[in-house]
């Protein structure tokens, strides 16, 4: 009797370690998910406050009148992937990250289908006028995709590859920098949309939404990338026989 009720204790003390455990573990995430959440959220209330402000107005007048009212440069239609292209590649040639391929791919498409859908929903019910005289301006959906991309790379190799894995934010304030210069948007909405992107990313690898999913992981001749052009997402998938 004695020797089963020890037996019983051990194991209530076990239960309540690990329940203790547990809840120390999921504390210590949410602590970092909130210090992740400063820079983000602080992007997104900087481009909030200054909305529609004199400041921001201003401060397009003097970028045209630096650079000229006719100038207008398309590279921010391509830069914005750099960032996807920059983690394939690093991929191919073996720099070890975070997740399998298939995971990053899965999380890169899952992150990119949020932002975007909340930066279109927001162009929708803000009705903000672009400085060049189109409508949905606010916030900027290539800044949105940039840094939706770059938050993605970062996870990916921000332990192995620190260079490559900030690389990607350098194309993507490049991207929200020519918005700006292009006079297609105004400095607060690639504030916000830059805020989403990363944002929405950070929340994506916190929760990790169907993390055991992956049907190739144990298979290298199948690969499955997502492809963005615009608004538009597809799926390219390759079997090697």
């Amino acid at each position: 009797m004695i020797q089963i009720k020890n037996i019983n204790l051990t194991l209530l003390i076990l239960c309540i370690f690990s329940a203790t455990n547990a809840q120390q573990i999921d504390t210590i995430k949410t602590k970092k998910l909130f210090k992740k959440a400063i820079l983000p959220v602080s992007l997104i209330s900087v481009g909030v406050l200054i909305n529609k402000s004199t400041f921001e107005k201003t401060f397009q007048t003097n970028i045209r009148n630096k650079v000229g009212n006719t100038y207008d440069n398309k590279i921010d239609d391509f830069i914005l992937f750099a960032p996807i292209v920059e983690m394939y590649a690093a991929d191919l040639i073996g720099v070890k990250s975070k997740n399998h391929w298939f995971n990053q791919s899965k999380y890169l498409f899952i992150s990119n289908v949020i932002s975007s859908t909340l930066t279109s929903q927001l162009k929708v019910i803000t009705k903000k006028t672009r400085p060049n005289g189109d409508e949905r301006s606010f916030p900027s959906g290539h800044t949105t995709i940039a840094f939706t991309n770059a938050a993605v790379l970062h996870q990916e190799f921000k332990e192995s590859s620190p260079i490559l894995a900030y690389s990607g934010y350098a194309f993507a304030t490049a991207t929200a920098g020519f918005r700006v210069v292009n006079n297609k948007h105004w400095v607060s909405d690639v504030l916000v949309g830059a805020g989403i992107g990363i944002l929405v990313t950070e929340l994506v690898y916190h929760f990790e939404p169907l993390k055991n999913f992956n049907p190739f992981k144990k298979n290298k001749n199948i690969s499955l990338l997502p492809q963005f052009s615009g608004d538009s997402y597809a799926v390219y998938f390759s079997y090697n026989f």
